[in-house]
C-alpha cells in the first residue's frame, strides 16, 4: 500500500467513525513547555540556503494526551536536568521541569501508561528514561536508529533515554498507523525522512476536532509552505513524500496542523495546565 492510499484510507475511516465530535471519548490534549532553543544561524534547517545567517527561536514542547483508557506522553523535550545546571548549553533554556509540570495534574512518570516520541533526537527523547516503566510505542526503524552504535557513543544524550531499551515496547512496522487506544482517537502515523522512523500524531478531540502534531516535519514556520528540507535529514526524497502524505491527510481530515517547534503554533494552544478538548 502506498503512503497516499494509506492516508486516504485513514482519513476516510476518521470520517466514518462519526462526524459528530460529541460522540467521541473524552480525550484531552495538553501542550507542555519543555525548553527553548535560540539559533543564531538557522542555515542547517534548509538545504536551499534560505536560512543562512538568519536567527530563529524554537520552542521544545512535550504533549500529554489523556484518554479514558490511559495517558500518553508524546515527545519528552530537552533533558530536565538542564533546569538545575549552573551552565546551560549555548542557546538552550528551560523554565520548568517536565516532572514538575506533570505534578500540576497530580501525575508522575510512573502514572503514564504510554510513551512515544516523534523521533529520537535529543530534544524529543531527552527525558525518555523517566518513562521506562511505561509502554514505549516506537517505529521499528526508529528504535534501531536510537540504539545504533553512533547513538550509544554520545554518552550524555544516550544516557537520557537508554533505560527505554528494556522498557515494554510496541513496535510499529511498515506504513500502517498505530491506533493507540483502539478507537481511532489517537494514531501514530509513519512520516519518515527526517530520521528513518520519524512519526506524527493524529489526535481526534470531541470539540476541537482532529489535531496533527507533526514532530520535526517542519522546524520553522516558513518551511511548510516552501517545502524546505533540513540539511541533516537522513533522506530528502523520503522527506518530500512525507510532506505530501501529511498535507493530504491534513486536508482530508481538516486537522489543525501543529508545527511543534514553531512558537506561534505552541502559543496558540491552551496554556498549561489547561487542555484542548
Amino acid at each position: 500500500m502506498t503512503l497516499r492510499v494509506l492516508f486516504s484510507t485513514l482519513a476516510a475511516s476518521i470520517f466514518m467513525a462519526g462526524a459528530a465530535h460529541a460522540a467521541a471519548p473524552d480525550v484531552a490534549l495538553y501542550a507542555i513547555d519543555c525548553g527553548r532553543m535560540s539559533l543564531p544561524d538557522a542555515d542547517a534547517f534548509a538545504d536551499d540556503g534560505a536560512y543562512k545567517g538568519v536567527a530563529k527561536n524554537l520552542v521544545v514542547p512535550c504533549y500529554l494526551i489523556r484518554h479514558p483508557k490511559g495517558d500518553l506522553v508524546w515527545d519528552t523535550g530537552l533533558p530536565e536536568a538542564m533546569a538545575d545546571a549552573p551552565a546551560k548549553p549555548p542557546g538552550m533554556s528551560m523554565a520548568r521541569k517536565l516532572t514538575d509540570q506533570l505534578k500540576d495534574l497530580s501525575l508522575t512518570p510512573a502514572d503514564i501508561e504510554f510513551i512515544a516520541v516523534s523521533h529520537s533526537h535529543f530534544d524529543h527523547i531527552g527525558n525518555g528514561g523517566l518513562f521506562a516503566g511505561s509502554t514505549w510505542i516506537v517505529d521499528a526503524d526508529e528504535r534501531a536508529y536510537a540504539f545504533r552504535p553512533e547513538a550509544r557513543a554520545n554518552k550524555i544524550q544516550f544516557g537520557a533515554y537508554s533505560a527505554l531499551e528494556n522498557a515494554k515496547t510496541v513496535e510499529i512496522k511498515g506504513d500502517a498507523p498505530h491506533d493507540v487506544f483502539g478507537d481511532g482517537t489517537v494514531q501514530i502515523i509513519p512520516a519518515p525522512g527526517h530520521t528513518p522512523g520519524h512519526t506524527v500524531l493524529l489526535v481526534k478531540l470531541a470539540k476541537a476536532g482532529p489535531v496533527l502534531l507533526t514532530g520535526d516535519l517542519w522546524h520553522i514556520a516558513e518551511s511548510r509552505a516552501a517545502k524546505r528540507v533540513p540539511r541533516f535529514n537522513v533522506d530528502r526524497a523520503q522527506t518530500l513524500k512525507s510532506y505530501e502524505a501529511i498535507e493530504q491527510l491534513a486536508t482530508q481530515t481538516k486537522a489543525r496542523v501543529v508545527r511543534q517547534h514553531v512558537p506561534e503554533d505552541f502559543d496558540a494552544m491552551p496554556k498549561f495546565p489547561q487542555a484542548l478538548r
